[in-house]
C-alpha cells in the first residue's frame, strides 16, 4: 500500500503543476483576447469581433449582453485576475515550493470552485438563453474545470480537503477513475450543446 501511494504521489507532483501552467496560460490568453474584443466593440459598435464564425459560433451575440457583464464589469477581467494567479499557483510547485499550508490550498481551491460555478452558470446562460456561443469563452470553459477537478484530487491526497468518514470508496473511485470523469463531464457538456443547437449542426 505505501509503494502504491508513493507512485501516486510523485506522478501527481509531476503532472499537476504543468496542468495548472498550461491551464492558466491558455485561460489567459483568451481572457485577453476577450477583452480586447471588448475593448474594439466599445470602441466602434459596428466592429465584427475576429470570433464570430458563424450564427451559432459568435462572441458578437454574447459580448454585449448583460450575462458578459455578471458584476458590472466584463467578465474578462475576473479572468485575467483568476488564471493569473493559476499559473503563480503552478509556477511556485514548478519551482519546488513545498506550499503546506492548508489556508492556502482551501483558498485556491475555493477559488477553483467558484471559477467552475460561475462558467457552469455562463454555459446554460449561453445555451438556454442567449442562443449563442462564444468560442473564447468555451475555451475558458475547457480548462476551467480540469484546474479545478485536479486542484481538488491534489488537496484530497495531500490532505488540505478532508472528507466525511464513509466517504473513503468513493473516494478511492475518483482519484483511480479521474480521467473517466473528466471525459464524461466533456461529453455531458458537449451533448448538450449539440443538443441544443441541433436545428444547425445537425445533417
Amino acid at each position: 500500500m505505501a509503494i502504491i501511494s508513493v507512485k501516486k504521489q510523485t506522478r501527481m507532483q509531476k503532472h499537476f503543476p504543468r496542468l495548472l501552467v498550461g491551464g492558466g496560460l491558455v485561460g489567459l490568453v483568451s481572457a485577453f483576447v476577450l477583452m480586447v474584443e471588448k475593448i474594439a466593440v466599445l470602441k466602434n459598435p459596428d466592429y465584427v469581433p475576429s470570433c464570430n464564425i458563424n450564427p451559432i459560433l459568435a462572441c458578437g451575440s454574447v459580448i454585449n449582453t448583460p450575462q458578459a457583464s455578471a458584476f458590472g464589469f466584463p467578465n474578462p477581467i475576473i479572468g485575467l485576475i483568476g488564471f493569473t494567479a493559476v499559473i503563480v499557483v503552478g509556477v511556485s510547485l514548478l519551482a519546488g515550493m513545498q506550499i503546506t499550508k492548508k489556508w492556502y490550498w482551501r483558498m485556491f481551491w475555493i477559488g477553483t470552485v467558484l471559477g467552475t460555478a460561475f462558467i457552469h452558470w455562463l454555459f446554460f446562460q449561453s445555451v438556454y438563453r442567449i442562443g449563442a456561443l462564444c468560442p473564447y469563452c468555451m475555451v475558458v470553459w475547457v480548462v476551467t474545470i480540469p484546474v479545478f477537478w485536479y486542484t481538488t484530487l491534489w488537496c484530497l491526497r495531500e490532505g488540505f480537503l478532508a472528507l466525511p468518514k464513509g466517504w473513503n470508496k468513493a473516494a478511492n473511485f475518483v482519484q483511480q477513475n479521474h480521467g473517466g470523469i473528466l471525459l464524461s463531464w466533456y461529453l455531458v457538456i458537449t451533448g448538450l450543446i449539440l443538443h441544443h443547437f441541433w436545428y444547425y449542426f445537425g445533417f
